[in-house]
């Protein structure tokens, strides 16, 4: 599975061959692409041919939550940047227990930083649940413990422990809990914080090859500033663009000289963003806002605000057409527990229960979903009238990507035929 240039694809199950392609990879070898189960194998041998950037180690075929996936080439120099600059800010190099997927930037990151570390990482088999994640946790016997999770992980591992002091102990024995892919509600971290859980929460993405910022503070030598509202990123972990597409590396990947004449490299993450006394607070993302009635909104802000509503912690909010104000905020709501590692059903998820303001395309009787006018209030109370769910939904498990995050394309298209299905019940009952 090579092609001209020597990349090569190396499934991820194969655990013993993708840690040895990648330490080659990391000491000048040849490039890899870690492959998951399922993967398209045309568009993986078409990507075996195209040219990469020089320095190429590691491609990482993005997640693709909103967007077109992309084909990201990382050198070895910027993921030893990265896992060195992480290890000093944890204070030393260890062993980590793998529960993300080693094909994504947050799984193979950990994979890295056990190379450079020299430990044996102890991986997560199967789907995530908390029950095993603790059986495999007991299996880790470096002195210093590391896990990097995503917010619903961490979600699933808290109920346990809340009720299970040996669960509780073994969250405590990490030196990190890594977490990040989405924000940290501050109703999760407080969870966290009270049963002494080491919980460091993690900004970076494929471009950066991970994590670069932990609780605000950049790592290593990464430098971050606001353009514009929009957050960009500066250092030794930035990808070396993307294979096949000058026109977006050139587009997300800028070089501009500074007053001392030095030229420094930034990418632009899309993500907005501000700098608080040094501190970065990611506020969401710059294309997930809408404009209600001539008034900005950002998804990503009510996100934030229902999720810390007891019962709303998955929520996911998606803009819906209106008649009058142009667009409106809609949500869906996940009410099966369910763990990271999920993909888009193959079936569209069915509707447990709906709840609207005078939404037009809705023909029956809506049922309320509980506490769904708490969370109407909260929302009017914290970002306006605008910000108002127009309409609700809830499903027994969202459509999410392999890393953990809601599968916002999947979603918009399960909701999307869901609306149909109510306009297409209201023309029949408008013709009989």
């Amino acid at each position: 599975m090579t092609a001209h240039h020597g990349l090569r694809a190396i499934p991820t199950e194969d655990r013993a061959w993708l840690m040895a392609g990648l330490a080659d990879a990391l000491q000048g070898g040849a490039p890899v692409v870690p492959v998951a189960p399922g993967s398209d194998a045309d568009a993986i041998a078409a990507l075996q041919q195209q040219e990469l950037p020089g320095g190429t180690a590691v491609v990482v075929r993005t997640s693709g939550s909103s967007g077109t996936p992309k084909s990201v080439a990382l050198s070895a120099a910027a993921l030893r940047a990265s896992a060195e600059a992480t290890a000093e800010r944890f204070g030393g190099h260890g062993q980590w227990l793998i529960t993300l997927p080693p094909h994504l930037i947050s799984g193979l990151q950990m994979l890295v930083r056990s190379e450079l570390a020299g430990t044996q990482p102890v991986f997560f088999d199967g789907h995530f649940d908390a029950a095993t994640f603790f059986e495999r946790a007991e299996l880790l016997e470096a002195p210093r413990r590391y896990v990097s999770l995503v917010p619903v992980q961490l979600a699933r591992l808290l109920d346990v422990a809340e009720q299970d002091r040996e669960a509780a102990e073994l969250l405590r024995r990490f030196d990190a809990v890594l977490v990040g892919g989405q924000a940290v509600s501050l109703q999760l971290r407080s969870r966290a914080h009270a049963l002494g859980v080491s919980l460091k929460r993690s900004y970076g993405m494929t471009e950066t090859s991970g994590g670069c910022v932990y609780d605000g503070v950049e790592i290593g030598d990464t430098r971050v500033r606001i353009r514009g509202g929009e957050v960009q990123i500066a250092g030794s972990s930035l990808a070396l663009g993307y294979v096949n597409d000058p026109e977006l590396t050139a587009r997300n990947f800028i070089t501009e000289v500074g007053r001392d004449g030095v030229p420094t490299r930034w990418y632009r993450t899309g993500d907005a963003g501000e700098l608080l006394g040094g501190m970065l607070t990611v506020t969401g993302r710059l294309d997930r806002v809408i404009i209600s009635g001539g008034i900005n909104v950002s998804l990503d802000e009510v996100e934030r605000v229902v999720r810390e509503q007891a019962g709303w912690e998955s929520a996911v909010a998606l803009s819906t057409p209106h008649p009058e104000w142009g667009e409106r905020v809609a949500l869906v709501r996940e009410t099966a527990q369910t763990g990271a590692g999920g993909s888009a059903l193959a079936d569209p998820p069915q509707p447990v229960g709906l709840a609207h303001a005078a939404h037009p395309d809705v023909a029956a009787e809506p049922t309320e979903p509980s506490g769904f006018e708490g969370v109407r209030e909260a929302l009017r109370a914290a970002l306006g009238p605008a910000a108002v769910p127009e309409w609700v939904t809830e499903i027994d498990a969202l459509p999410r990507l392999a890393g953990g995050k809601p599968d916002h394309r999947a979603i918009r298209e399960w909701l999307d035929r869901l609306r149909a299905s109510f306009t297409e019940v209201r023309r029949r009952e408008e013709q009989s």
